[in-house]
């Protein structure tokens, strides 16, 4: 053969070897196949049952997972569990970690709590519902949480949601405080003592009423009625969210204007809801399970507070309460619910 000319056979096997050492430095030779992405598995736990505003969070959490390069079905799992009815946290707790999903996403405070008590290594994230993270004993501090439990915490707003309901009604003097009394005490659902301290700042008085079931609804209002309370303020429990319907209506029909730490209550019939941007919070949760995604430990992820706010009125409930919101309170409101 002449020297400075290649044969078909030479080139092919040149070529081939060429191609081999490509495909060594990326890793992998050609018969192999190309290697698949991490399928990374993340669970959430609701306090009640899902709601339409609850899974509009949830759509927020994925597509702010989804512009981080997560994506369902590709490269992420996300599998939620929720209480029924009248179950209590921990058997929906349980299940979840069991299914052993790299982060957990909280849906409020309570929930965050019902989640430590069921795994110590399993990072938990939680969406700022429900109270304050410290407050509730569920952290250590804001700037080192410690443990196992980080992401989004609310302080109490009490004092700015009954100073909204003594605006919307000026005769108000006596509130009814309706909590969930089946998974513990009312100061692991709102921060009792910041709530009376709240009242009296404002010259009410409270009338606490704890339920256990459904059918403690109506005798807390027959009770109320009776104690003269012209006002009603909620907590979160899951039994609370679980009944906001029957809430409002028994609300409306006994003549009491009501405060909600969340605006789908609102939409339901309660006349006012004043709490954290919901849809920023599951935003700013799904940068915290990035970051535990990629490594980062939830006792060095500090905890934050909301940055935006919702004041939500429902006109139609104010109007059959024969209520007309002043110029103060409809300047705050950041939407109206007809």
């Amino acid at each position: 053969m002449r020297r400075g000319v290649i044969s078909r056979r030479q080139f092919a096997v040149g070529a081939g070897t060429v191609s081999l050492g490509l495909l060594a430095g990326c890793g992998r030779l050609p018969w192999q196949a190309a290697p698949v992405a991490q399928v990374r598995r993340v669970g959430y736990l609701t306090g009640g049952p899902l709601s339409p505003v609850t899974e509009a969070n949830l759509a927020a959490f994925r597509a702010s997972l989804h512009d981080l390069g997560y994506v369902e079905g590709d490269n992420l799992l996300i599998q939620g569990r929720y209480p029924t009815g009248e179950d209590q946290l921990a058997e929906p707790a349980a299940d979840l970690v069991a299914l052993q999903p790299e982060v957990i996403l909280a849906l409020a405070s309570t929930v965050a709590r019902a989640l430590r008590a069921a795994t110590t290594t399993i990072p938990i994230v939680s969406t700022g519902g429900g109270g304050d993270l410290v407050a509730t004993g569920v952290v250590a501090s804001h700037a080192r949480p410690g443990g196992n439990v980080t992401g989004l915490s609310t302080p109490t707003l009490a004092g700015k949601q009954l100073q909204l309901l003594q605006d919307a009604v000026p005769t108000l003097s006596r509130v009814l405080v309706l909590f969930d009394a089946t998974n513990s005490t009312f100061g692991r659902y709102l921060e009792r003592e910041p709530v009376e301290a709240a009242a009296r700042a404002l010259g009410l008085e409270l009338q606490l009423a704890g339920i256990r079931d459904a059918d403690e609804l109506e005798p807390a209002f027959e009770a109320a009625a009776r104690a003269r309370a012209d006002g009603l303020f909620t907590s979160l429990g899951p039994l609370i969210l679980a009944h906001q319907a029957r809430i409002a209506e028994l609300a409306l029909r006994s003549r009491l204007p009501s405060m909600w730490q969340i605006s789908d209550a609102v939409e339901r019939g309660g006349l006012m809801g004043y709490g954290p941007n919901r849809a920023d919070l599951y935003r700013r949760a799904a940068y915290y399970v990035d970051r535990i995604l990629r490594g980062t430990q939830p006792a060095d992820l500090p905890i934050e507070e909301p940055r935006e706010f919702d004041f939500v009125v429902n006109m139609k409930t104010a109007r059959e309460l024969g209520i007309t919101f002043p110029n103060e309170i409809m300047l705050q409101v950041t939407e109206v619910v007809q």
